[in-house]
């Protein structure tokens, strides 16, 4: 029944095409600014954190692949963002440390069951954290300009489609509280990014 249900078909494949590039918009408007006002580094090291979470639990419980396929693509995307901020703040000597704390981190999730368990409970606030900490940044710097207000509303959009895929596959409530927090914070970024852009550009 659920290999036939079309609407469920086209969330989660919607879902993996708009995750394989949801953050080339934010790539490309950092390699063209060449700065990162506005961008919050703690808001990626945490939307990390909760991504390597979420992927490893649906791992380890076996969950279909099709519900978390993006995860590994949002991840790789995620580091690019993380070198490119990294770069452009003179701050790359730091990147083997981050490097190590992650891979470590990431085998240590699955060492018990109760590990993973008590990283799953704690993922809805990391990546709560994480939108927070964003949100955070853009009232601080009140600068949008190298935030991509369509990488949020992207993200907005997976996290709605996978309320809708995890209701009918696995029913699993700590994800779906996890998708329902995430849509609304991550709208409230889209609509603060947007508001903080420039209304115009002066030409020089």
């Amino acid at each position: 029944m659920m290999d036939g249900n079309p609407a469920l078909h086209f969330a989660n494949f919607s879902t993996l095409f708009v995750c394989m590039v949801l953050k080339f918009p934010q790539i490309f408007v950092l390699m063209r600014a060449k700065a990162t006002t506005g961008v919050s580094l703690n808001s990626l090291l945490l939307e990390l954190v909760g991504f390597i979470v979420f992927m490893s639990y649906q791992m380890y419980y076996d969950y279909p692949p099709v519900t978390y396929l993006e995860y590994p693509i949002l991840v790789a995307q995620d580091v690019v963002v993380l070198l490119l901020i990294l770069h452009y703040n003179r701050n790359l000597k730091h990147v083997l440390i981050y490097a190590a704390v992650f891979i470590g981190g990431w085998q240590l999730l699955t060492v018990q069951k109760w590990v993973i368990d008590l990283a799953m409970s704690l993922c809805t606030f990391i990546s709560a954290g994480s939108k927070l900490a964003q949100l955070q940044c853009l009232w601080r710097s009140k600068d949008s300009r190298q935030v991509s207000s369509l990488t949020w509303g992207l993200a907005t959009y997976t996290c709605l489609a996978r309320i809708f895929t995890t209701m009918i596959t696995t029913g699993d409530t700590q994800i779906l509280i996890r998708f329902v927090v995430m849509s609304m914070l991550n709208m409230w970024v889209t609509v603060t990014v947007i508001y903080y852009k420039p209304r115009s550009v002066k030409q020089d």
